[in-house]
């Protein structure tokens, strides 16, 4: 690979991984919005409904887990390919499908073609804008929160547009094939891209070494929870101001509007918290104040218009995804095994985070509101804020040392020398 070229992958490959990014949060807003049509064609129930969140983020994080794997084996771009087409496939799945299962099917194939992108994507963005990664790694998660805005606003505006007085749930939720399709298109026919991604080193690395590390948990368990305020508005925000008399798309925009305020955090925070040094930690606890402050006024019912709580959420939440993915990435400097870390971190971290939904979808369903589940995520919140004093830049050596080292794995080296001898022979 050419040195240049890996220390910049320029403008033309930011427009690729924006354009796959898109794809990793669209099909997963576009269904609350359209909750009540769903519903009452399929006669599916709250439980189901959240697990057409939960299935994908179960997914996400079983083939995050598994996308190093897939990535030595095939290449990046081979396993960028295959998530993308998984999700075509599964959005399209959705156009036909007649009943909650197969519903719940094209949720999972979805999320595990979202998770194979997830695990090989910040390591593609750290090789190829080794030098500019937080601005770079906030463009990636600012497009991420921007799919998630178009699913919920433009999914319901289709189903209308198509099925008049009468939504076409099918249509809004199949629309998003196009758009993987697209990106999948683009992704194989970009011809910078194959200078930085192709020739990309394929090194050995196993999420299983992440196993034995502290900082690789407590990267994942803080990662999990912080997404779970996320899920959990995309999963019922529209039906909770539904329950007021809002409609469809009211409801969706005020998911949407919450989802520009996570790009324009996503892009911004990074960006603002590198010029300032390496230490995040500062800015993750601004972020997580701000979801505290939204999560607070949903609770106790406060006198603040729903603009304003969608602003203030969609910045604590998007600042803090966006800075979760630097942070991961920081703790290594090898883009392979930064990418492995943060492969395991999305993981285990989207397993976490799908059981919050549930459990907010739970909340609901046993008292007819949400002001216990809104409390729920304020205290998940206030338990997050000091475990972010634990990022310490000065101790990221120190807390990752011998993770993918082989001097830390003597049975790895063994193994080595046996296959060298055998090689020899």
């Amino acid at each position: 690979m050419r040195a240049g070229r890996s220390r910049d992958g320029g403008v033309a490959f930011a427009v690729v991984i924006v354009l796959v990014a898109l794809n990793l949060r669209a099909f997963l807003t576009s269904s609350s919005p359209l909750l009540e049509p769903i519903r009452l064609a399929t006669g599916i129930g709250f439980h189901a409904m959240a697990l057409l969140t939960v299935l994908p983020m179960f997914a996400m994080g079983a083939t995050s887990l598994c996308g190093a794997a897939v990535g030595q084996r095939i290449g990046a771009r081979g396993g960028v390919a295959l998530g993308l087409g998984a999700i075509a496939f599964a959005c399209a799945s959705r156009y036909v499908a007649g009943g909650a299962a197969a519903l719940l099917w094209s949720a999972a194939l979805a999320g595990a073609g979202v998770g194979l992108v997830q695990a090989l994507m910040p390591g593609v963005v750290k090789q190829a804008y080794s030098t500019r990664i937080g601005v770079m790694t906030g463009l990636y998660s600012a497009a991420i929160m921007g799919g998630g805005g178009l699913g919920a606003m433009a999914s319901p505006w289709v189903a209308h547009a198509i099925g008049g007085a009468q939504p076409d749930w099918h249509a809004g939720l199949s629309i998003w094939a196009l758009l993987a399709t697209f990106a999948l298109l683009y992704w194989l026919n970009m011809r910078r891209m194959e200078l930085t991604v192709a020739d990309a080193p394929r090194q050995n690395l196993s999420w299983l070494r992440c196993f034995a590390s502290r900082r690789a948990w407590l990267l994942a368990a803080c990662f999990g929870l912080i997404n779970g305020g996320y899920t959990s508005l995309v999963a019922w925000l529209p039906h909770f101001y539904a329950q007021q008399g809002w409609t469809a798309q009211q409801g969706g925009s005020v998911l949407a509007l919450m989802t520009a305020a996570q790009v324009v955090a996503a892009l911004a925070m990074p960006a603002i918290a590198r010029s300032r040094g390496r230490d995040l930690r500062p800015w993750l606890v601004l972020t997580l104040v701000a979801q505290l402050a939204g999560f607070c006024a949903l609770t106790f019912d406060a006198p603040v218009p729903a603009v304003a709580i969608a602003v203030v959420l969609g910045f604590g939440l998007g600042g803090a995804f966006s800075l979760c993915m630097v942070l991961a990435l920081d703790h290594l400097p090898d883009p392979a095994q930064a990418g492995a870390l943060a492969g395991f971190m999305q993981g285990v971290g989207f397993m976490i985070t799908a059981l919050a939904p549930f459990v907010t979808g739970w909340v609901r369903e046993h008292t007819g509101g949400f002001t216990l589940a809104w409390a729920y995520l304020a205290v998940v919140v206030v338990v997050l804020l000091p475990l972010m004093l634990c990022f310490d830049p000065r101790r990221y050596a120190a807390a990752t040392a011998g993770l993918f080292s082989p001097k830390a794995h003597p049975a790895t080296n063994t193994l080595t020398a046996l296959d060298s001898s055998a090689r020899k022979a």
